[in-house]
């Protein structure tokens, strides 16, 4: 055992008895963020805008503070981004993670001084807490990947923008450093695809033992190393690969194909980072729930997914929530963004401690006949078939049909790049749709009412997802395919790779 193996498992035990202080009082954690980040913001323009001084309670906050997406947070952040002080949070940001927005353009999401140490704690500790439950250290002497976005910063108004990934590679630990990879001239290269390779020249003779990123790209890295190495598989190539971390996406939809890429079942964390801040991360191997952060500078609401469009839904702060109920989450954080919808849902599976998965975006849903269909059911659908079948999946969207092409009821129409066909796609498709109606009482009932007919799947060409992605800028990074659309913008762009 190497010197940062033995040293890592009571650095590991001291990370976890502080995570138990606040782990298994939580609800009283959120309070004291509450009031922390009220009392840091008064001064400021928007505290001033929301009489942060005559609020006392939960209820005051809901009463001044309402949700917000960007775009109805914009108008403070144009300002942030013009160099102003003291608009959202004290002070000027110490970053601006740049993303893609739909509607915005580009997104300048405020990471302060206060709140990047948190991404990089909860980055740590989900390591740490996976050390001190299962004793395995022998991953922390090898060498270790992230793939990521570039760490090249760029500086609007004097504060430097990235994207986030890239600005916390200026934040790995000391101690990790020597481990680490890519070397810094291959992690700069924005084409994703030059930039994989490269990493596969890096890698490839390397003793890899630790490959975190988001599944898809994570693939795309495994399937250029088994090729670079005429067809190995990943436990071949690195015979002390012992723990992929991951988020930014369900891993079940990737988790057969990677887990045949790799040739054997390695441990795995799950992780919940945004821009926005650090949520979750599995704190067990023992279950698939995610410990919510509740103690990391984040204050928490939640807002029934069936009430969020309505003029005045209920919000509901940590102890007020249910266990498997879906609900959009709402942050405030101690960077300035304030009733702020990330978009994203999740639904509680523990109470003690609070855990979460998640289950989908607030905007990815098809209800175009009024079945509001979520992510989390067309996933559960396809893959309880999939998994039965012996089907692989490499990836997956949904859009409705309105107007049938042969002029018959309208349907779901599911686009498929499949690893390995199903036999008879037909009877593969019956099966999927019985699964979806049982998930879905609204669906079902269309389909039985006769307003929809069953949903048709449209087998799509090897590498279709990557080639789209490709042509839209968006290959590689922190850039996820939905999972599904209530329009047809995906579906008509990916009709030229049905097969």
């Amino acid at each position: 055992m190497g010197l940062k193996a033995a040293l890592s498992k009571p650095f590991a035990a001291f990370a976890v008895w502080q995570i138990e202080k606040w782990k298994n009082n939580a609800v009283n954690a959120q309070h004291k963020i509450l009031k922390k980040l009220i009392d840091s913001a008064k001064e400021t323009a928007f505290g001033q805008d929301h009489h942060f001084a005559e609020i006392k309670t939960y209820n005051d906050f809901k009463k001044y503070i309402p949700i917000r997406d960007y775009e109805g947070l914009k108008p403070y952040v144009d300002r942030v981004v013009k160099g102003e002080s003291d608009v959202l949070w004290s002070g000027k940001p110490l970053y601006f993670a740049k993303t893609s927005g739909t509607t915005s353009g580009v997104k300048y999401i405020p990471l302060s001084r206060e709140s990047m140490p948190e991404h990089i704690k909860a980055a740590r500790n989900a390591i740490l807490t996976y050390i001190n439950e299962t004793g395995k250290t022998n991953f922390v002497n090898g060498k270790m990947i992230f793939l990521q976005g570039s760490p090249i910063l760029n500086v609007k108004n004097g504060i430097n923008v990235g994207r986030l990934s890239g600005i916390v590679a200026h934040h790995v630990p000391g101690y990790l450093q020597k481990n680490r990879l890519p070397s810094l001239e291959t992690n700069i290269i924005e084409d994703w695809e030059q930039k994989v390779d490269a990493i596969v020249e890096e890698t490839i003779n390397e003793n890899m033992t630790l490959i975190s990123g988001i599944p898809p790209w994570v693939q795309m890295y495994f399937d250029k190393l088994s090729e670079k190495s005429g067809g190995k598989k990943i436990a071949e190539i690195f015979k002390n690969f012992d723990l992929f971390i991951y988020g930014g996406v369900n891993f079940e939809p990737y988790r057969a194909k990677i887990e045949q890429s790799i040739g054997k079942k390695i441990d795995s964390i799950e992780t919940y980072p945004a821009s926005e801040g650090f949520i979750a991360y599995q704190d067990s191997q023992k279950d698939k729930g995610l410990l919510l952060l509740a103690d990391a500078g984040i204050f928490y609401e939640f807002i029934p997914t069936d009430e969020f469009y309505n003029e005045n839904p209920t919000r509901l702060s940590l102890g007020e929530i249910k266990l498997e109920t879906n609900y959009a989450l709402i942050l405030n954080t101690n960077a300035g963004l304030w009733g702020y919808n990330i978009g994203d849902t999740v639904k509680f599976v523990s109470r003690n401690p609070y855990k979460i998965v998640v289950t989908g975006r607030i905007k990815h849903f098809i209800s175009a006949f009024g079945e509001h269909v979520i992510g989390e059911e067309v996933e559960h659908a396809l893959l309880t078939v999939a998994n039965a079948e012996n089907v692989e999946i490499t990836e997956f969207t949904v859009a409705p049909q309105v107007i049938s092409i042969d002029g018959g009821l309208p349907y779901h129409e599911w686009f498929i790049e499949f690893s390995t066909v199903p036999k008879d796609i037909a009877a593969f498709s019956k099966k999927v749709d019985e699964a979806l109606q049982k998930k879905n009482i609204y669906y079902f009932d269309l389909i039985k009412g006769n307003i929809l007919q069953p949903l048709i799947i449209r087998t799509l060409q090897k590498d279709a997802f990557v080639n789209y992605m490709k042509s839209e800028g968006k290959l590689g990074g922190q850039n996820k395919v939905p999972r599904l659309s209530n329009d047809r913008k995906l579906a008509d762009e990916l009709n030229k790779y049905i097969v």
